[in-house]
């Protein structure tokens, strides 16, 4: 399954999000859900911990000009990646 997360972490049920993430599952955060990926967020460690495959979106950690303070722990992608992404998980959870 895919998630992708489109809003800001802070307006978003993660406590609800990561508890049905399952280890196989992707993760996508782009627009302002990269907030997600910064070293000092409150759901950083969490969402690390689900197993999911964790990607951001890279055009949105640029324009927000995170680039420096990301977790190393999400991978960086393009749109072209997230189309792939859809592609290859046949359900798909926006939040």
């Amino acid at each position: 399954m895919l998630h992708t997360l489109i809003q800001s972490p802070y307006k978003t049920n993660m406590p609800l999000l990561i508890s049905i993430l399952k280890k196989k599952d992707d993760f996508l955060a782009l627009q302002d859900g990269v907030l997600i990926a910064l070293t000092n967020s409150f759901f950083l460690d969490s969402i690390v911990l689900s197993s999911a495959n964790l990607y951001l979106i890279k055009e949105d950690v640029h324009a927000r000009g995170i680039i420096n303070n990301i977790s190393s722990d999400f991978i960086l992608i393009n749109y072209i990646h997230f189309v792939s992404l859809t592609l290859t998980n046949k359900t798909q959870m926006t939040w």
